[in-house]
């Protein structure tokens, strides 16, 4: 006889940002809790974590957009895989502070701000989970 889950009841809440990035991470209730200090997230909504402290879902606002992740589940399919060819760009006012803060937290500096050929300010920063920051801040 198999064991039937009872569904859980997640909140709705609103979605913000025209294209929203979904990050698989190991860890996703940990890389949470570091977007919130290193990026000022707060967590919108979560789903409860498995018997291996893993969870599907977190959906989290950071800089006014949404940001969603979850663990990998390599049994249904979704292997660890580092992440490779992205970015997630936080467009800022106050750069040297975002990414201060950034370091701060644990981000590793790969790219100090500076003033670019296009006339903005730019930097980079990886977070503890591979993941890659960028910082714009208009000219």
């Amino acid at each position: 006889m198999s064991e039937t889950l009872e569904p859980q009841v997640i909140p709705q809440v609103e979605t913000k940002g025209g294209v929203v990035a979904y990050l698989n991470v190991e860890g996703a209730v940990q890389a949470a809790a570091f977007y919130e200090k290193a990026f000022g997230a707060t967590i919108a909504t979560q789903h409860p974590v498995d018997d291996q402290g893993r969870t599907m879902h977190i959906h989290l606002y950071i800089n006014g957009s949404s940001l969603m992740l979850g663990d990998f589940y390599p049994e249904h399919g979704f292997a660890p895989v580092k992440p490779q060819a992205f970015s997630l760009v936080l467009p800022v006012t106050d750069i040297e502070t975002w990414f201060k803060t950034a370091v701060d937290a644990g981000c590793t500096a790969k790219m100090p701000p500076q003033k670019m050929f296009w006339g903005d300010t730019y930097g980079e920063v990886v977070d503890p989970f591979g993941v890659q920051w960028s910082f714009n801040q208009p000219g």
